[in-house]
């Protein structure tokens, strides 16, 4: 796992002493709510201790030099002349710049290192925690005001519009916006935040299956593509304004492929509605049944489950301690989230392992996570702002 001291060694061992500000940003996991976010829906995420961190210090000129420990590679670019290049993880950061200057705010030159503990391509964000730390990181410099809503914002333009994926609001706002101890219940349509308890019996497991995708070639647009064709077809602005009555009305125009899409995101908003209100009235027995109703609708109306999601998944609800679980993220691979007891998580952890490797012949890797807070100054020099 990172830390502060950990990002600030890299960093003297980088540069020959310690960096100015060391900033955080949370991977997130998604309890349920998957594939609404674009479609103006409701997600309930939370934010995991398995971060993105960069310690940093500031330039004298308009350039940006980072250094990232997980690629082992260098990048650099002038703040002035933005351009894509072929390093794909600087995109990420050097599209966070040019959303902050789309919008008129100012930028500073800086240099630093990126470190993380979120697994890459597992469905756990890590492009969006480097987004939302790479943003902290441009605030800090230039002494600019932390909005978290709005910076969530700003990042997700950034993965829309430089980077070339079409991903919805919720990973980079529970990254900004996270609460310890807590989901967070995001209207995406509005950015409402509306956090709701975990309890401390309860632990949220991440199902690592150790099988990954990618996301931008994957099937996410045509999925997109697909969610809105239903819109047309319905007259709705967004399948956030759909009922499954509407829908049922309208089944003969539809094909049966765009049809069972509008029935996963219409019914995954309602079970999502439904799962913020169980957890906070702290009734998790409720909240199990809804996830193996979510990951059902996933992997039969949406598509986007694989045999090792479904495998992970079907071993974990095997174990008596599960309540339920699904698989989580954009799909094709990746990550499952269970809700386990936590008297007997160890226990929980070892059969789900043993039992899903005798299924795929893959070794699972379970994560048990706490919701942490959003992104942070987690250090600063007294002469650096926080």
């Amino acid at each position: 796992m990172i830390d502060t001291a950990q990002a600030t060694r890299h960093f003297v061992e980088r540069f020959g002493e310690p960096p100015q500000w060391v900033v955080r940003a949370p991977g997130r996991v998604n309890l349920i709510g998957e594939h609404t976010d674009y479609n103006d829906g409701f997600v309930m995420p939370l934010a995991i201790d398995r971060a993105v961190w960069i310690a940093l210090r500031r330039r004298p000129d308009r350039r940006v030099v980072v250094h990232s420990i997980d690629f082992r590679d260098e990048g650099e670019f002038a703040l002035d002349e933005l351009r894509p290049s072929e390093k794909r993880w600087l995109e990420y950061i050097k599209g966070v710049a040019w959303s902050l200057a789309d919008d008129g705010l100012p930028l500073s030159g800086w240099e630093g290192i990126v470190a993380g503990d979120v697994p890459a391509g597992a469905g756990l964000s890590s492009s969006a925690a480097l987004e939302v730390a790479a943003a902290r990181a441009f605030a800090s410099v230039a002494a600019i005001g932390w909005d978290a809503k709005a910076m969530a914002v700003r990042c997700q333009r950034a993965e829309n519009r430089w980077v070339g994926m079409n991903c919805g609001i919720m990973d980079q706002m529970i990254s900004a916006c996270g609460r310890a101890g807590h989901a967070v219940l995001i209207d995406c349509r509005s950015l409402e935040l509306s956090p709701a308890p975990l309890p401390e019996d309860v632990r949220v497991a991440v199902l690592d299956t150790g099988t990954r995708r990618g996301l931008v070639d994957s099937q996410y647009n045509a999925r997109r593509a697909d969610c809105e064709a239903a819109c047309a077809t319905l007259g709705v602005k967004a399948l956030r304004d759909a009922t499954l009555e509407l829908l049922g009305d309208h089944r003969r125009e539809l094909s049966e492929t765009v049809y069972r899409r509008a029935r996963h995101v219409i019914s995954e908003n309602e079970r999502t509605a439904r799962a913020a209100e169980a957890m906070r009235r702290g009734d998790f027995g409720a909240l199990g049944p809804m996830l193996r109703e979510s990951h059902r609708s996933l992997r039969d109306d949406y598509e986007v489950s694989s045999p090792a999601l479904n495998a992970i998944v079907d071993a974990a609800v095997e174990h008596p301690a599960c309540l339920g679980a699904r698989m989580t993220g954009a799909g094709f691979g990746g990550c499952a989230v269970a809700l386990v007891r936590s008297e007997a998580m160890d226990d929980f952890a070892r059969r789900t392992a043993v039992r899903y490797r005798e299924q795929t012949g893959f070794d699972a890797v379970v994560h048990v996570c706490r919701a942490t807070d959003g992104a942070a100054v987690e250090q600063a020099l007294n002469d650096a702002p926080a």
